[in-house]
């Protein structure tokens, strides 16, 4: 039996959770072509460290370092929370 996870937009998670990502839906082949350079891909683990007083940006750690990122680009991203 195949455990089902739990898949959400990356702006849904709160500091601390972790998750992979599943697909990129940004239409903006230059926003989406950006963060593809960033490193963040299908597959890639990204946790959420730190959430502006405001909400927006959001500070993410993937792949050994941290980015800030809009929270409307992070709307866009769907992935699959890590347990």
């Amino acid at each position: 039996m195949k455990n089902k996870s739990k898949t959400c937009k990356l702006s849904e998670l709160k500091v601390g959770q972790s998750a992979k990502v599943i697909k990129i839906n940004i239409e903006n082949r230059q926003i989406k072509r950006h963060l593809l350079d960033m490193g963040i891909t299908r597959g890639v683990q990204i946790k959420i460290k730190k959430i502006a007083p405001m909400g927006d940006p959001i500070d993410i750690e993937l792949r050994d370092y941290e980015l800030c990122i809009r929270k409307a680009d992070l709307e866009q991203i769907e992935v699959e929370v890590m347990e």
